[in-house]
């Protein structure tokens, strides 16, 4: 199942300019639609959160995702596949059970994107919260 051919986000050799180096092209920005569209479920961004928390090379079996929230398997199935499309996670079959883990070069790709230069003061997400 991992190797399916999926087009994974940032193969290319400049896929890793950060938003403040350079406007985006068409076909970088379409690419990178997909991925936050992926992410932009909170059922999405919780699997991948429960998946990438088991640490570096870890694996989640899907028999453990499932029970976590109050979806049929299916549906869950269903996000599994967008967060897969989007080059987010990977998967294996091993008998009954699919075992997910995280794409960190994917990650790594996406976090160098969204990276500013560091220039003091507060960052748009913590700029309304007091200490």
């Amino acid at each position: 199942m991992s190797k399916q051919g999926l087009e994974v986000l940032g193969q290319d050799a400049d896929c890793c300019s950060a938003v403040s180096e350079a406007p985006l092209d068409e076909e970088r920005a379409a690419e990178l639609a997909k991925v936050f569209k992926a992410l932009g479920d909170p059922v999405r961004l919780r699997l991948l959160s429960m998946i990438a928390s088991r640490g570096e090379g870890g694996e989640t079996c899907v028999c453990e995702l499932t029970p976590a929230f109050d979806l049929s398997q299916p549906t869950i199935s269903h996000h599994l596949k967008l967060l897969r499309q989007a080059g987010l996670i990977d998967c294996e079959r091993r008998g009954t059970w699919v075992y997910y883990w995280v794409r960190p070069n994917t990650l790594d790709r996406l976090a160098g994107f969204l990276t500013t230069p560091q220039t003091g003061g507060a960052t748009p997400l913590t700029a309304g919260a007091t200490a």
